[in-house]
């Protein structure tokens, strides 16, 4: 039989469905206490409804709420030890799990209060920004006992049905540390439904002692994954069996069997490809888990409202944080945080200390036009940077923004510009944006445990940063090599000198100002870093922009500068090249280059440790064939590379 429980005028209903109709019992009835009284107990009460319903209504128009609406427990088991391996490499723990895993069939307790019915609303978990879905099947106990055999709690299973865990990934995440199993990042919701299936309806699909059932989850209709239940490790009777020792299982009591592999989004993403990864639930996804002979749920997921804040408590044991100081002196403005003008209506926004994430922009008036030369690294920084700027916008409106490259710390803020604003970039950088690293993603740094050496490194560097909230805007206008713009009878020209920095590098001159905006061609006091190259095109890049011969020069990092900060990269560029060719004809590996390294005086500069990335890619120009790595692998490198100094 397949029983439901339904919303109706009169009150909760409960029913058994046959030929698409619910025949309902009388108001009042529970199947909680249905199941209470046995296989035999439920199939009389189930058949006295089919000879005599209280009342017939269509399965189709119903609302359907979970079977058993607060179960007296709910607890999900860890059954399918393949999405434990898929979830541990995807944290970069590699595919080995502990022998624990074999020795102990774990579970453990989620909250019988959130549980929601299979078509119903799904609220997001206040404060998560990495909602994902868990397709499972559960177990329901029927009339109870404890200290069960295996094989006396698989006779006390009731029935079936599907049993969606929805996730807080990034709760999940952050809470990981404290080692005390789940709490906020599986509690916010659990989807029960369709049907309460009896098991005697399950036995022409047991393959083994095994329910074998076909099973498949969509997001927006596009398949995520699927499978069969028969892959379980663990069975159903082993877990309810080791949950019964010493404990009373109540009537009703629900056991979701884990995920059943690649059922779930975060089994998909690649460290070595985030940028592959679809990305988490937002508002409005509809997610559909079907599973053969349990049916189907449906449901979308909706947005919360932001959690009350909780201040953190200071850690006396924590080492304090370093003082990051930039060594180098702008001969023009003073380097502080704030909106400077360093031309004639020609303004820059200088964030220090011009490290990971603290970048520059730009801000050029016209007459009845103005053009923004890239946005901030989250939202908060670019509306401080837009409301400092509105008392020239108001006059000068901005009607074009220019984004100098792909990295989020010059695009992430682009969404707060109005849609009148024409974003334009090189067609590379467009390309490029579709494939950088999501901003939601970018919030793992801030929370994920990945080590004694990179989690610090990361947190420092990126922890300051608001990743939440943000949706990428691409650009609108596209163009190759060189892009001249009339802000109101004012040229402003866009060249694309890159690939060097990253796959395409543009620098916007105002000619009649004698100002340049460098972008991330220019790193001033703080080391370049060549994510893309060749460095031989950055070096090339740096003799272009000394023969523009502009006196004023706006660094992507940095302090204001002049010729003498162009002069200074390219030095930076050739004085890698120089040792890169001199450790390659040596012999030595990249990384034992790295460890010997000369940085004479430019080991004063900002985060030093780039060194281990540029020296990386010299390496791969002289040996093509090199096997490329990974940007996680990267950052972990000069973290070591950190470290050790």
């Amino acid at each position: 039989m397949k029983w439901v429980t339904y919303r109706s005028e009169q009150g909760d209903r409960v029913g058994v469905v046959r030929d698409g109709d619910i025949h309902a019992l009388a108001a009042g009835a529970e199947l909680i206490e249905l199941v209470g009284r046995g296989a035999d107990g439920l199939r009389e009460a189930g058949e006295r409804a089919l000879r005599s319903p209280a009342v017939v209504v269509p399965l189709a128009g119903a609302a359907l709420l979970a079977p058993i609406p607060r179960p007296p427990a709910l607890r999900d088991c860890l059954c399918f030890l393949d999405h434990m391996r898929n979830c541990q490499e995807v944290m970069g723990a590699g595919r080995v799990l502990k022998d624990a895993w074999y020795e102990i069939p774990a579970f453990y307790f989620a909250c019988p209060s959130t549980v929601v019915g299979p078509h119903e609303p799904v609220p997001m978990a206040p404060g998560s920004r990495w909602w994902d879905f868990e397709l499972e099947i559960a177990a329901v106990i029927g009339a109870g006992g404890r200290d069960f055999t295996p094989a006396e709690a698989e006779q006390a299973i009731i029935g079936y049905m599907i049993y969606n865990d929805w996730s807080a990934r990034d709760l999940q995440m952050r809470e990981s540390p404290l080692a005390i199993g789940q709490a906020k990042g599986k509690d916010s919701v659990t989807t029960l439904g369709p049907y309460l299936v009896t098991a005697d309806e399950l036995e022409p699909y047991r393959r083994d002692g095994r329910l074998a059932l076909e099973v498949e989850a969509t997001v927006n209709g596009e398949r995520v994954g699927g499978g069969r239940t028969d892959a379980m490790d663990w069975t159903f009777g082993e877990v309810i069996s080791y949950a019964s020792r010493g404990v009373d299982l109540l009537p009703g009591e629900v056991f979701g069997s884990g995920t059943v592999p690649t059922c779930c989004l975060i089994e998909h993403f690649s460290p070595g490809d985030p940028a592959s990864f679809r990305g988490w639930l937002k508002p409005g996804d509809e997610v559909a888990l079907r599973v053969e002979a349990l049916g189907e749920t449906r449901q979308t997921v909706v947005a919360t409202p932001a959690p009350h804040p909780i201040p953190a408590r200071r850690n006396p044991d924590a080492a304090p944080r370093r003082q990051r100081v930039n060594p180098a002196r702008s001969p023009k403005v003073p380097y502080v945080k704030g909106l400077h003008e360093v031309g004639p209506n020609v303004w820059a926004w200088l964030l220090p200390d011009g490290g990971y994430g603290w970048s520059n922009a730009g801000l050029i008036a016209g007459v009845d036009a103005a053009l923004l030369v890239d946005t901030l690294f989250d939202l908060r920084l670019t509306g401080e940077m837009l409301a400092a700027m509105k008392p020239i916008t108001d006059r000068h409106p901005l009607t074009h923004a220019v984004l100098t490259h792909a990295n989020g710390d010059h695009t992430h803020g682009n969404q707060l510009l109005d849609d009148t604003v024409r974003l334009i970039a090189a067609a590379d950088t467009a390309k490029q944006m579709h494939h950088e690293v999501a901003p939601d993603l970018l919030a793992a740094v801030q929370i994920a445990e990945l080590g004694p050496v990179l989690t610090p490194y990361l947190r420092e560097r990126f922890g300051p940063f608001e990743f939440q909230g943000i949706t990428l805007r691409l650009p609108d206008d596209t163009f190759d090599r060189e892009l001249t713009l009339n802000l109101g009878g004012r040229e402003a020209r866009v060249l694309n000198l890159g690939p060097a920095h990253t796959s395409a590098d543009s620098v916007v001159h105002i000619p009649d100002a004698g100002v340049l905006f460098a972008g991330d061609l220019l790193f001033i006091g703080c080391t370049p870093i060549v994510w893309d190259g060749p460095i031989a095109n950055w070096i090339a890049a740096c003799d272009i922009m000394l023969a523009l011969d502009a006196p004023t020069i706006v660094p992507g990092h940095g302090p204001v500068t002049d010729a003498d900060g162009i002069r200074a990269v390219r030095g930076y560029l050739t004085h890698v090249v120089e040792q890169a060719d001199a450790a390659h004809e040596k012999g030595l590996t990249f990384r034992e280059a790295a460890a010997t390294v000369d940085l004479a005086g430019y080991a004063a500069w900002l985060d030093a440790e780039r060194i281990v990335v540029n020296l990386y890619q010299r390496y791969r120009e002289l040996e093509p064939g090199m096997a490329a790595l990974a940007q996680n692998e990267l950052l972990a490198l000069m973290a070591e590379w950190e470290a050790a100094r």
